[in-house]
């Protein structure tokens, strides 16, 4: 099986290498494509992953290249993980949309929308080339951010795609932690759009223990996603750590103002991985990765890669159409829930129906979502104000109209509309 890394100079790469060593029984590459136009990078990372699989006994071979074409060819899988603009646009998204008093971050509110615009267009360039050039089967797995927005785009322009975030499986391993359980028997109910969802159930063995673990681990549970004991135990359920940009918005805002921002800190914490990757002593995935982020994301990667080429029909948390999963969305939105992956692609599972708290937060900021990806494809200031107004934590005309300006301007250079 050959596999295609888009993005792969990332410094999470060698997080999934990780998990495709250590886990080559369960899925058998042959060879492992890393493509990017930073040849600097991709020398390190690539290095690293070599001793990585060298120390494991795989197999595969790590071959880079700058040329897309030649890195999706024939792939049967390719994995988008694409940052446009790199940390400092993402610095921008955390910080310009303080000056009209909305929180700064990189996938939710009006910086998760600049992303969307700037990412929307290059990963459907991508995906043309893999249309063009891999198998006619392949899979593209999006855990580009916003993973729901981007996968929607894939979708909607027939690429088979399915979207990936590592929310799920972090809260299917933490419940497993706390029950003294394998995570193998923890299976989640997990229900919304990518960045906006809550766990309204937890079984083990089939056994309903959402109860057990609120009654037991509340302050934990509360600690972990930053919001109070007393809204998770009036919801019954685990929000995201997403969900405090909604439920705690104004107290995330003066938090955000005082502090420097995750993407400065993440720029640090790249520097340091970068020197580590180039020690030719380094053969294993170092510790400093896990503060660079998406923890268990090799994980989710490879069970999903196995159960899509193996067909094992297991229950996995993706990003995929509606399809009146949520009766009260469109059939072609995204959604991210809990579905069984096979041969023949993901299918979600059945959702009891939802309260009306969270199915209004859902319906409206999925027609934000419809609106942001909107503009995305097509360009355009009135477009851009139109999809913050429709935002949730926008939702005025004049800060949605002075957001839409500082938002072009801060993102002129990656909107080709904008020339």
């Amino acid at each position: 099986m050959k596999l295609a890394v888009v993005g792969g100079g990332s410094t999470y790469t060698p997080e999934l290498i990780d998990g495709f060593a250590r886990l080559q029984d369960t899925l058998r590459l042959e060879e492992v494509w890393l493509v990017d136009p930073d040849d600097h990078r991709l020398e390190l990372v690539s290095a690293i992953s070599r001793r990585m699989f060298a120390r494991e006994g795989h197999p595969g071979r790590i071959i880079t290249t700058s040329d897309l074409v030649a890195g999706v060819a024939d792939a049967d899988i390719v994995l988008i993980q694409l940052r446009v603009g790199g940390q400092a646009a993402r610095k921008g998204d955390e910080t310009w949309p303080h000056a009209c008093g909305v929180i700064g971050q990189e996938t939710t509110g009006p910086g998760g929308f600049a992303k969307a615009l700037r990412t929307v267009p290059v990963v459907l360039r991508v995906a043309e080339a893999i249309r063009a050039h891999a198998r006619p089967d392949a899979w593209i797995i999006d855990f580009t951010n916003p993973v729901g927005i981007v996968t929607r785009a894939l979708l909607q322009e027939g690429h088979r795609a399915v979207g990936l975030c590592n929310v799920a499986i972090g809260f299917q391993r933490r419940f497993a932690r706390m029950l003294g359980v394998d995570h193998a028997r923890v299976q989640l109910q997990h229900v919304g759009l990518n960045h906006l969802t809550w766990e309204r159930g937890v079984t083990v063995d089939g056994k309903p223990v959402l109860d057990d673990l609120l009654g037991q681990h509340l302050a934990e549970l509360a600690e972990e996603v930053e919001l109070p004991q007393e809204l998770l135990s009036m919801l019954g359920m685990v929000p995201s750590y997403y969900l405090r940009y909604f439920y705690a918005h104004d107290h995330v805002l003066t938090e955000q103002l005082g502090s420097a921002t995750r993407a400065e800190a993440v720029m640090a914490v790249e520097e340091a991985l970068l020197r580590i990757y180039a020690d030719p002593a380094v053969d294993t995935k170092p510790e400093e990765l896990r503060k660079r982020g998406g923890a268990f994301y090799s994980e989710a990667a490879v069970d999903l890669i196995s159960s899509l080429t193996s067909d094992r029909g297991d229950v996995q948390v993706v990003n995929l159409r509606n399809d009146g999963t949520l009766p009260f969305l469109p059939d072609d939105h995204t959604i991210e829930v809990s579905a069984r992956v096979g041969a023949d692609g993901v299918h979600a599972l059945p959702v009891e129906p939802l309260p009306d708290d969270l199915a209004g937060l859902i319906s409206h900021t999925a027609s934000y979502e419809r609106l942001a990806l909107d503009a995305a494809m097509h360009g355009g200031r009135d477009r851009v104000v139109r999809a913050l107004l429709a935002h949730p934590l926008v939702g005025q005309y004049d800060r949605a109209s002075r957001l839409a300006d500082l938002l072009i301007a801060e993102n002129a250079a990656h909107l080709a509309w904008t020339a």
